[in-house]
């Protein structure tokens, strides 16, 4: 019993040392790996930059449903609520 808790203790002390060891090269690749996927985001030919607007102007980039009208039948009548103490 005593000899399984002290590999264990082995194995958790060297695990801890080789991740030590490896995690800063590991840290690297990955930021590396994200700075590459970065740089082919923008190479993508269906990228487009957004265009500037100058200031007070409004640009729609998404056109509304032809389906919806302004006034929908399904809304109901209004009703004037009034408070009541």
């Amino acid at each position: 019993m005593f000899k399984a808790i002290l590999i264990f203790i082995l194995i958790y002390y060297v695990f801890k040392l080789i991740m030590r060891l490896l995690a800063p090269y590991m840290a690297q690749k990955m930021m590396e790996k994200a700075a590459r996927n970065f740089e082919n985001q923008f190479k993508n030919p269906y990228y487009k930059e957004k265009p500037v607007a100058k200031e007070g102007e409004t640009i729609i980039e998404k056109k509304p449903n032809e389906n919806t009208s302004v006034s929908n039948k399904n809304e109901g009548d209004y009703i004037d609520y009034e408070e009541v103490d």
